[in-house]
């Protein structure tokens, strides 16, 4: 699998007939670039214009010609994790779609360097699986699931891609549907939440409905209901900090075996329940290359259709 658009070498490129606009947006249009990183050549000096260096916001008119050079994609400094294994749903030049489980962070911070969701993806398939993304040859996260959910998430193989997919999540074209048990008799059967969400002032480490958040919005549907508990669907409308959490503690139904915003019965969960019962386990997104619709779905991990089996026999 070979990006055009991160092949190193030169470029010449000619700005075509048209209203003038800033070089770096045309330049990420013409080759398929992440803005960001032509922003980055840009600084480094590596867009010129008859031999002259140009800025990011320079404004360029048709007829113009320009050099961009394009160097060699450096490799990753992490350590690949053969060991962890990965359970790949979906797969195209473009992306992968992967069931991540619970317990597996997506992406190493200070303190937590190994053994996530991305030292296992460069151990994945060959040397050719990852192109270059902002200049690093690197699986492209863009977007995250909290360490304790499961469930779908995609990774884009090349910066195009990821440039694709970071538009279509902006103007909320990616359809992200979960899968919650919450506490409660929710009585409506379908509802949307909205309330902005920003950081709890009580508790810094935590996110909060708090007034000057940011717009966040969440769909549910009743899927099936229990004695004491409500399995329900949930569209992710905005994609804040556990979005999903939060709202559905702020309407008085907390995520079941949630040890953050849950407390007593609803942080303990139902019998057999050991993990935050919140799964990703539908995807909808439009293909980068061709625009073709990818559907993907993952099941409820066994443990957590576990536990519905055992709310189904209880009695009313």
């Amino acid at each position: 699998m070979v990006d055009p658009a991160t092949v190193a070498g030169v470029r010449m490129l000619r700005v075509p007939d048209g209203p003038s606009g800033r070089v770096d947006r045309y330049v990420a249009d013409a080759t398929g670039l992440s803005r960001s990183y032509v922003q980055k050549l840009i600084s480094d000096g590596r867009l010129t214009t008859a031999g002259e260096p140009l800025r990011a916001n320079t404004i360029v008119g048709a007829g113009t010609e320009l050099r961009l050079e394009v160097p060699e994609a450096i490799p990753l400094d992490l350590t690949p994790a053969p060991e962890i294994a990965l359970r790949v749903v979906y797969q195209d030049d473009d992306l992968l779609i992967i069931d991540k489980p619970t317990g597996l962070v997506v992406h190493p911070a200070p303190g937590h360097a190994g053994g996530t969701l991305v030292n296992a993806l460069l151990a994945y398939g060959d040397g050719s699986t990852w192109g270059g993304i902002a200049g690093v040859q690197r699986p492209g996260i863009v977007h995250r699931l909290d360490r304790d959910t499961s469930g779908l998430l995609m990774v884009a193989r090349r910066d195009s891609a990821q440039a694709s997919l970071m538009a279509q999540l902006k103007a909320r074209r990616i359809k992200k549907t979960y899968q919650a048990l919450v506490h409660g008799n929710v009585s409506a059967a379908v509802g949307r939440i909205e309330a902005p969400i920003g950081r709890d002032p009580k508790h810094r480490t935590r996110m909060a409905v708090v007034p000057d958040g940011r717009p966040s919005v969440t769909g549910y549907r009743v899927r099936e209901r229990f004695v004491d508990w409500t399995l329900l669907e949930l569209d992710l409308v905005t994609g804040r900090t556990h979005q999903i959490r939060v709202h559905l503690d702020a309407i008085g139904h907390p995520v079941a075996g949630d040890s953050v915003y849950g407390t007593g019965t609803s942080r303990r969960g139902p019998a057999g329940l050991d993990r935050l019962f919140l799964h990703a386990w539908r995807l909808e997104l439009i293909s980068p290359s061709d625009g073709h619709l990818i559907r993907a779905m993952a099941p409820l991990p066994p443990e957590l259709e576990s536990v519905l089996e055992g709310l189904r026999e209880v009695v009313r």
